[in-house]
């Protein structure tokens, strides 16, 4: 069934793509939005967020609307200067998306993913998670974004079990390159330097144009002394996202701290900014 989801959900898209923009209701702006939302870069998302401030105009209580805007948020919390008003954004979505859709395992994954990191509040996340599994245990979504706070949070073991659970609910889920790039931290943590580079470069081949899964990559790679491969890496970093520093990166997705000074450390050697 997890599987079987994404195959769904690109059908619709691609049907809501052949009507015309003025026939749109709220559920059809929401499909047309929802590729540039799964892009995880800020050019997209401000695309998708004008779409999906249509859809809750339309209708206010729509708690996917509102879980999908808050992950809009979240990306450019993250990727465009680490903007107070993102982040607030972000987390009144996630609220309103947990407040209208009790119901809706999509609507409360995003939202429990963006509680979690721009609202630091975990265990709340874990919560919506565990109300999304209750709905639809083979949610592979539901798995592969709480793998991502897993790994953010350090707890590494519980990260790459849930990212490959995931994995083996949606092989090839939009969301993939999340799943890698926690399989990637989990095993950076632990020490697992060569594990950790082959699941960033899977990371970077689901979704080349995400700049953090080159954070991991060019991590990964200095840890394993491969320097001018890691300082390639690092450069991708910059290209897709120049204004990228990883201290201010921890900071906005409240990075363990053991693992921000493991991750520190192999970052700088790799030659990206503090």
């Amino acid at each position: 069934v997890g599987a079987i989801a994404p195959s769904l959900r690109r059908a619709e898209i691609n049907r809501v793509k052949r009507k015309r923009p003025d026939s749109l209701d709220a559920y059809d702006l929401v499909l047309r939005a929802q590729p540039d939302v799964d892009s995880g870069m800020p050019e997209q998302v401000r695309q998708a967020l004008s779409l999906l401030e249509r859809s809750i105009a339309l209708e206010p209580d729509y708690a996917l609307a509102h879980g999908n805007a808050a992950m809009c948020h979240h990306c450019l919390f993250l990727r465009a200067g680490l903007q107070e008003a993102n982040r607030s954004a972000s987390i009144r979505h996630a609220r309103s998306a947990i407040a209208h859709g009790q119901d809706d395992a999509l609507a409360l994954t995003l939202a429990g993913f963006s509680i979690g990191m721009d609202g630091h509040d975990r265990p709340a996340a874990f919560i919506a998670l565990e109300a999304a599994l209750a709905i639809s245990p083979s949610s592979a979504l539901t798995y592969i974004l709480g793998s991502v706070m897993l790994g953010w949070g350090g707890d590494s073991d519980r990260a790459i079990e849930w990212s490959e659970r995931g994995m083996r609910l949606s092989p090839f889920d939009p969301w993939a390159f999340a799943a890698f790039d926690a399989q990637a931290m989990g095993h950076f943590h632990r020490g697992r330097y060569e594990e950790a580079c082959r699941a960033a470069y899977r990371s970077v081949q689901a979704n080349p144009r995400h700049s953090i899964t080159y954070v991991q990559l060019a991590a990964a790679l200095a840890k394993l002394g491969r320097l001018q491969e890691a300082r390639a890496a690092a450069a991708q970093v910059l290209e897709l996202h120049p204004t990228f520093r990883f201290g201010r990166q921890f900071q906005g997705v409240n990075c363990a701290p053991a693992l921000a000074s493991s991750l520190g450390e192999a970052l700088r050697t790799a030659g990206l900014p503090e």
